[in-house]
Formats: structure tokens, C-alpha cells, sequence
């Protein structure tokens, strides 16, 4: 007898049922069972011909990572069969939601199937997973289905081999299975033979409303009333994404590309940003002043019953939560919203997960927000021990290493909020709950003294008597751009909005000589006065107040005379993120921020359409010690002269190109120094493509190779990642 143990994402994709299959099909005794995170196998002979057929015939969603093969001496049978599960090691974790499979679909669709039109089809191929489980292993006893038991016809199908659903953990039917209720505003349930239809109508007549789904909720209005629901929402400007009904209403929309559309269709169904088409009024209502908007298809049953009814192209789908809290996942909380009508269902969700967002930039994915359909993922490093990491502030994740690997959590929200804090506690405790992790080296925090997380970092610190390490914000971007792509070390631009620097100032344009062991400041943007600190990072103005005045030049304020004053002793800053806003509100692109990013994101609308034909001037590298300064005087000299006589674009476009060509410069002398092969950029910066494809353009130039993100997110989400890989090599400094 032979004992075979896979490891890798074998739970919750049909794996047990391929193994009996493919037993049976090979005519082998024996059994197999989940054990903790992994499939525990026993056959009687041939193991190369089953672990070849087995790979054959893998489930579309496993994901193989390790097999161990040994002698075995227990019990046999004399069939194979499928055992119950017992708790063993877990060092895996379970799948991620998964939109609706072609199989499902079909049954949805085919009428007289006894899963026609019904809201909660899944089989071992879809579904929801992670937002359902409460611990390993991946069995419905440790799901939120647990509490709707399985009817005659769904156990008959669960216990069938030949059926597709056979040990699909998730199953249910309209006989057994949870339930769709409509309620108005009051919370009073609607009495309506078809809630979906009535909801459907609901959306077209213009109403706001609210729907449940796998991981939270979202809430629905028409495109045609999005300036209203911005009123309603008190949303002046932020981006709405929008759900549509397939993908070639897209196209109708949007310019996309091959791997657009891939991302778009495939299982995960993120939230994909992409170039408008003119002539949609409500593309511009839903990302004014972008020269994108973000979209996704329908991935779950209620979204396809829906759009079964539903007249228009598609509407808003944006989370449902009060603005700073996290998204609302519990009934009686909904109503709280004050929206027109609710579509609720009545299975618990465990754990929370925001839609996830990301942008393409060439064949690379950069994940704004990395959540449902990706979460969680392994990303793993040359690295032992355990550590916590809570990242930042703001676009928040949480990362913990277990044996390797890197796992880290849905998007959290922003710290600011003491439920976001509390949603972060519970993300990490069911990490923890679902490896069994009972010991912790390290928990890393970020540098700056006033981040709230830093508490959260201090409790489990405590509780689990582990020590703390407090990280620079940019050395953790840079490490994080490292772990994407596989590396140890390299020289990082790390662009971003704000960070807390070694120094007690604020960061945000640097060029490190980085690994994971500790990093070099080699260059920066020079400084400049952050008047009134994070007053300024909301009033945008007063950025670009201070480079006026730096520059000799005039910029009207009422409030002119205090701003001087401030200026003397406000806290010094070398960010490009304001620099970026800066140069928005000086060329009348954006004079108020009412979101995160808003001015720079408006401003590379205009540099997409901006040529280079505005002279800046070419060197802006000075020598001060051991670092470099990119001096930021003269761009912004230049642009304060040229605004009358040149065009907005051009000069936008001249001036960034300036700034980004010397950042590479600098990096590239030190590369050339230490001898290193990569140049990467990283932080919240690099989400624009107009930078980006500069800054690949000069370290192409220059022979080095360009690294840019993929799996792990450019801005803070991606922090905890980094803090993660250097806290595990500082244990083995300790």
C-alpha cells in the first residue's frame, strides 16, 4: 500500500471527487480524505499511473504544490472510497470565491432543471468558498451551510460519484437551500411572487438599492441616475464601477484589450479599469474627470436573475457601507442605509470581501484593490518563522508568513475607522484559526507614530509574546515589489503620497537601494513644505501655494498671509503624490480633493493626451553628501511660465517626463554602483500609466531590466507583504 499527501489548493475544488474517479477508473483500493489543509490518498499500486491520470483530470480550480509518496501499513479496503475528514497540519488555505461555472450556468438557464433560475447554484467548480468558511478542513460543518442540511435530491447527488456535484460541500436547492427576501425601505418584507423581477424594475424605475451578496453588499441605481445617487450617497466625484450585463455590452462602452477581456471573464471577475469611449454621458457620471471607469460582469446567480429581467445595460454596484466603515454583511445593519428597497438572503457570511480592482498595464495586472476571486493566495519566499504583518493606514491588508508563505488578507478598509481596526483583528484571527498557528516571532508595524494599526500591532504583540518590529513605509513597498517578482534586492523608486521617513519628515519620492535586510536612501525629490502637515494633503492648494512661493511666483489665497507663516515651520516633504497635485491644481485640472488620489488621477487624463514639446530643463540632479536630489524648483519655474502660452497638456506631460527621466537617472547611477541588474517602481504612484510607460522607457534605455508589479498591489495594500519578508529575514538576524 502507498500513502500519497497532496499539498496546495486541493479543498474546495472537487479534488477528493477527481481522486475517487480517477481510483475507480484505474481499479485501485484504498481511500482518501481531507486532512487539516491537505488530501490524504491511499492506494494499493501504481502510483505513477494515478498520479498521471490524476493530473490529467485536475480540477479547473486546484492548484498542486507539493506530493509526498510513502510506504503505507494501515487499514485497507477492498473498493476505494471516500472517508471523513480528520484535523491534521494546515498550511493551505481554502479557494476563493468563484464566479458561476458554464455547468451551473446551463442548469440555471435550463428550464425543468429543479436549479432553474435558482439564486444559490454552485457545484465543485464554483461558489462561494472563502466567504462561507469558518476552518479547515473544507468540509459544509465548517461552512455557513451547515445550518441549511442537505434535502433527499441534493444528498442523492452529493453521494453519487458520476455527479457533478458529488461532495460538493456547498450544494443546496430551492427545497433546502437559502433564500432571496425583498424588503422596502422600512425593512418590511414585500410581498411579490418574483422578488428578482420586482427588484429588476425596481432598478430600472431609478430607485436605490441595496443587494446581498457572496462576501457583502452592494448598492444598485440605473445609469441614468448616478448624478442623483452622487446627492443621495454625498459622493461628489469618487469613481462608482459599474456591473454589465455581458461582455459585449462592454465592448460597447469601453476600448479593451485581449487580456481585458480575459480578466474580465475570467473566474475571479474583478473590477477591471478601462478606456472610455466617447459619447456615454454616464461613463463620465461615474468617473468624472477619468479617462477611465471600472467594470465588472456578472459572477453569482442573483446578478444573472437580475439582468434575466432588467432593461438596462448594467447599473452601479458599489459596496454598501457608510463612507470610512467597512462593507455592511449582516441583514438588520442594511437597512441602516437608508436606501429605497433590499434584496436580502438569509446565509450568514463569515468573512467579509470586497470586489477586487485592478488595472492592466501591458500583460501585468496592477491590483488596486485585492480582494474577492484572489484572496487568499500564497506568495512564497526563501524565509522561516512566523510573522504578522498589519501594513499601513490607509487601502489596508494585513499579511501573515507561515511556513514560507506570504498569505494576506481581503482589502480592510481605512484605519482611521475603529471597526475597520476590529474587521482587521478578525481577518487575522481567522488566518490564524485556519493554519492553526499557535506561536509568532515578529509582528511588523509601519514607522509612523500615529497610525492607528500600530495598536493592533502592540495587542498581539502581547498576546502572543512576540516581538516588534517597526518598518520604513517605502523599504516595505520596495520589498513588496521584490516579493512580486521573485527577487531579493534591487533599486526601488518608491512614489507615493505620503510615508514617514527615517528621518522624522515625510517621504514619498525615493530612490532606495533596497533588499531584505535593510535599505538605502540613495536619492529623493528635494524638500518642500507640507504647510499645516495633513491639512495640505486635503487642501491640495497649499502644495501648491508653497512652490509658488518658492519659485517667486503669485498664487491668490485669501488666507496668503497665514499660509506664509505656516510655511516656516510646517513639516518638510519630498512626495511626488503632491508634487502630482501640485501640478493638477496649478494647471486648473482639480482645485479640491474629495477622494484619495483624485488630483493626480485627474491629471493623467491630460498627460495621455500631452507631447513633449514644452523644453524643461535636462539635468535636475544635485549631489548632497551621500544622496541624490532631484530638485522639483525649475520643473515647477518652467510651469508657472508656460501657463498662459502653452498648452495644459503638453506642459503636464513635459513636466512629469522631467521629474520621472531623473528619478531613473538616479537610479541607474546606483544600480551601476552596486553592481544591480533591476530597476523597479512602486507605491501608489506607479498606478498611472503615463509614468509607468516613462519609467520602463529610460531603464530600457539605459540596458537594466524594468520590475513592475503584478501579483502584489502597487499602493499601501501591498505594504504588509513587504513588512512580512523583512520581518521574516530580521529573525534570522536575532
Amino acid at each position: 500500500m502507498h500513502r500519497i499527501v497532496v499539498y496546495g489548493v486541493v479543498q474546495g475544488v472537487g479534488f477528493r471527487p477527481t481522486v475517487y474517479r480517477v481510483a475507480k477508473l484505474l481499479g485501485l483500493r484504498g481511500w482518501v480524505k481531507n486532512n487539516g489543509s491537505n488530501v490524504e490518498i491511499v492506494i494499493d499500486r501504481d502510483v505513477e499511473s494515478f498520479l498521471a491520470e490524476l493530473r490529467k483530470n485536475l480540477p479547473v480550480n486546484a492548484r498542486i504544490e507539493r506530493i509526498d509518496v510513502s510506504e503505507y501499513s494501515g487499514m485497507s479496503f477492498d473498493d476505494f472510497r471516500i472517508l471523513e475528514s480528520s484535523h491534521g497540519v494546515k498550511d493551505f488555505p481554502p479557494p476563493p470565491d468563484l464566479a458561476m461555472c458554464d455547468a451551473c450556468l446551463a442548469d440555471f438557464y435550463e428550464k425543468g432543471n429543479r436549479r432553474y433560475m435558482y439564486a444559490f447554484t454552485n457545484c465543485t467548480d464554483c461558489g462561494a468558498r472563502f466567504t462561507v468558511i469558518k476552518n479547515m478542513p473544507f468540509d459544509r460543518i465548517n461552512t455557513t451551510m451547515f445550518e441549511f442540511p442537505m434535502c433527499r435530491e441534493c444528498n442523492s447527488e452529493y453521494e453519487h460519484p458520476a455527479n457533478r456535484r458529488f461532495h460538493a460541500q456547498t450544494i443546496s436547492c430551492p427545497e433546502c437551500g437559502p433564500r432571496y427576501t425583498l424588503y422596502d425601505r422600512n425593512g418590511t418584507p414585500v410581498p411579490v411572487e418574483n422578488p428578482f423581477e420586482k427588484f429588476a424594475v425596481l432598478i430600472d424605475a431609478g430607485k436605490i438599492c441595496v443587494l446581498k451578496g457572496y462576501g457583502g453588499m452592494h448598492i444598485l441605481c440605473a445609469l441614468d441616475r448616478i448624478k442623483y445617487f452622487r446627492d443621495w450617497y454625498r459622493r461628489k466625484s469618487k469613481p462608482f464601477a459599474l456591473m454589465m450585463r455581458n461582455l459585449e455590452t462592454v465592448e460597447r462602452y469601453a476600448y479593451l484589450s485581449e487580456i481585458e477581456r480575459e480578466i474580465l471573464l475570467s473566474r475571479a471577475r474583478p473590477i477591471v479599469l478601462l478606456k472610455k469611449k466617447a459619447g456615454f454621458e454616464c461613463l463620465e457620471d461615474a468617473s468624472p474627470g477619468l479617462p477611465n471607469f471600472g467594470v465588472m460582469l456578472p459572477y453569482a446567480p442573483v446578478h444573472h436573475l437580475i439582468f434575466q429581467h432588467l432593461k438596462s445595460d448594467g447599473f452601479v454596484a458599489t459596496s454598501a457601507n457608510v463612507p470610512g466603515e467597512p462593507m455592511i454583511i449582516e441583514n438588520r445593519e442594511a437597512f441602516a442605509l437608508n436606501a429605497d428597497y433590499y434584496l436580502l438572503h438569509n446565509l450568514k457570511i463569515h468573512n467579509r470581501c470586497d470586489d477586487s480592482v485592478l488595472r492592466v498595464y501591458s500583460n501585468r495586472k496592477f491590483f488596486i484593490r485585492k480582494s474577492r476571486g484572489f484572496v487568499p493566495e500564497a506568495l512564497t519566499i526563501d524565509a522561516k518563522g512566523t510573522v504578522i504583518a498589519v501594513g499601513a493606514q490607509e487601502n489596508l491588508s494585513a499579511s501573515v508568513l507561515i511556513n514560507g508563505k506570504i498569505y494576506t488578507t481581503q482589502y480592510l478598509g481605512d484605519g482611521l475607522s475603529y471597526n475597520v481596526l476590529q474587521y482587521m483583528k478578525g481577518a487575522l484571527s481567522h488566518y490564524l484559526r485556519l493554519f492553526n498557528v499557535e506561536h509568532v516571532d515578529t509582528i511588523c508595524l509601519d514607522l509612523h507614530p500615529g497610525y492607528t494599526t500600530r495598536s493592533v500591532a502592540f495587542a498581539l504583540a502581547k498576546k502572543f509574546n512576540a516581538r516588534t518590529l517597526e518598518i520604513q513605509h517605502h523599504w516595505a513597498h520596495a520589498v513588496s515589489l521584490f516579493v512580486d517578482n521573485s527577487i531579493s534586492n534591487g533599486v526601488c523608486i518608491a512614489i507615493d503620497g505620503t510615508g514617514y521617513g527615517s528621518d522624522g519628515k515625510i517621504w514619498g519620492g525615493e530612490v532606495l537601494n533596497a533588499g531584505m535586510k535593510g535599505f538605502q536612501r540613495v536619492g529623493h525629490l528635494s524638500e518642500f513644505p507640507l504647510i499645516g502637515g495633513e491639512t495640505a494633503v486635503n487642501d491640495i492648494g497649499r502644495v501648491a501655494f508653497a512652490f509658488a512661493e518658492l519659485t517667486g511666483n503669485n498664487l491668490k489665497r485669501e488666507d496668503d498671509t497665514l499660509l506664509r507663516a505656516l510655511m516656516k515651520k510646517s513639516v518638510m516633504c519630498t512626495s511626488f503624490g503632491r508634487v502630482l497635485d501640485a501640478l493638477s491644481y496649478v494647471l486648473g485640472v482639480c482645485e479640491e480633493r474629495t477622494y484619495d488620489g483624485e488630483p493626480a488621477m485627474k491629471l493623467e487624463t491630460l498627460l495621455m493626451e500631452g507631447k513633449p514639446w514644452v523644453k524643461m530643463p535636462d539635468s535636475l540632479v544635485e549631489c548632497n553628501g551621500d544622496e541624490y536630489v532631484i530638485n522639483v524648483l525649475p520643473v515647477f519655474e518652467k510651469v508657472f511660465e508656460c501657463r498662459g502660452s502653452e498648452k495644459r497638456a503638453d506642459i503636464a506631460y513635459a513636466a512629469v517626463a522631467a521629474i520621472v527621466k531623473n528619478f531613473v537617472d538616479v537610479a541607474i547611477k546606483s544600480a551601476n554602483e552596486y553592481g544591480m541588474k533591476y530597476i523597479g517602481v512602486s507605491g501608489g504612484v506607479s498606478y498611472n500609466d503615463v509614468i509607468v510607460s516613462l519609467f520602463e522607457k529610460y531603464v530600457k534605455q539605459s540596458g537594466l531590466t524594468p520590475l513592475l508589479h503584478d501579483r502584489v498591489p502597487n499602493g499601501d495594500m501591498g505594504i504588509s507583504v513587504g513588512q512580512c519578508a523583512i520581518g521574516a529575514h530580521d529573525i534570522e538576524c536575532v
